[in-house]
């Protein structure tokens, strides 16, 4: 199949998936082989459409959907890194769920850019006494227990976002160490149109009633602070007026039926502090241990 074929092969299939499919992520693939990406495709397999390529050919297609399907603009925005997208009409914190998971380990390479911290912990290393040059370049501070070389302290050998040195690399692998973990890495996320941080779909139910609830104080607060009644601020301002009700009927003695409790209460509190102690107590009172 001629170059000119495959391009137009290309365009088909993506022109297909964005039209038969509502939303997607865009995911980063660097340091992805094309096995983890075949065994990626397979999980998501009935879920989700994985599809790849080069950023030139997708901003291509893309832009040329885009004038009939101007929804389509913002992506064609986000490509400027290596890229692919997965496409979904399913649940996108369950897709993101699978994508999260397939991770790889992978040894450090040097020249590779870290995505986390590396530290090495203490104790016996498993390394003779004649490897110990490895250790001096990084100076990393070591003991020879037993005929092998002991690390004494933990020692950040790599930062994250920077490159990996030749020692660090040489170290690591000694140690048979496989700190990175490579696979999709969900960038950004879009439907109907809009593109949002992947962080949204951490925002549960709860989180909204919340934010919410936070809101409705804040503009009652602002609402009596102004003197300015809004539905937010009325139950406070009927609370408020009954408050004031409620000292002048006591100041005047004139005891109306809502507040004949509150006048008995201020006329005999010990009656009522012995009413509530063994409510407080029953409420306060753990599991004793009971004796054998």
């Amino acid at each position: 199949m001629g170059s000119r074929a495959r391009k137009e092969k290309y365009f088909a299939k993506l022109a297909k998936l964005f039209n038969s499919h509502e939303r997607m992520f865009i995911v980063g693939v660097d340091n992805v082989g094309s096995k983890q990406m075949q065994d990626i495709k397979m999980t998501l397999r009935g879920t989700a459409e994985v599809l790849n390529g080069k950023n030139t050919q997708m901003r291509r297609a893309l832009s040329n959907m885009a004038e009939e399907r101007p929804d389509l603009r913002c992506v064609v925005d986000e490509l400027k890194t290596n890229l692919a997208f997965v496409m979904t009409n399913g649940d996108l914190t369950e897709v993101k769920k699978v994508i999260d998971e397939n991770q790889v380990p992978a040894a450090a390479r040097s020249g590779s850019l870290a995505p986390v911290d590396v530290w090495i912990p203490k104790g016996p290393t498993g390394l003779d006494p004649a490897q110990t040059s490895f250790f001096q370049a990084l100076n990393i501070p070591t003991k020879i227990n037993k005929g092998s070389i002991e690390i004494i302290q933990d020692v950040q050998v790599v930062k994250k976002d920077t490159r990996v040195g030749q020692s660090e690399a040489a170290l690591l692998n000694k140690l048979g160490k496989k700190p990175f973990n490579y696979g999709l890495v969900v960038k950004r996320v879009w439907e109907a149109g809009s593109i949002f941080d992947p962080s949204v779909l951490d925002i549960t139910e709860e989180d909204l009633q919340a934010k919410f609830a936070e809101a409705v104080g804040n503009v009652a607060a602002l609402s009596l602070g102004a003197g300015f009644p809004t539905e937010a601020s009325l139950q406070h301002s009927v609370l408020n007026g009954f408050k004031e009700v409620a000292a002048v009927g006591l100041a005047a003695d004139h005891i109306f039926d809502q507040i004949k409790k509150v006048k008995e209460m201020i006329d005999n509190p010990e009656a009522f502090a012995a009413a509530a102690a063994p409510v407080a107590a029953a409420g306060g009172g753990g599991g004793g241990g009971g004796g054998g």
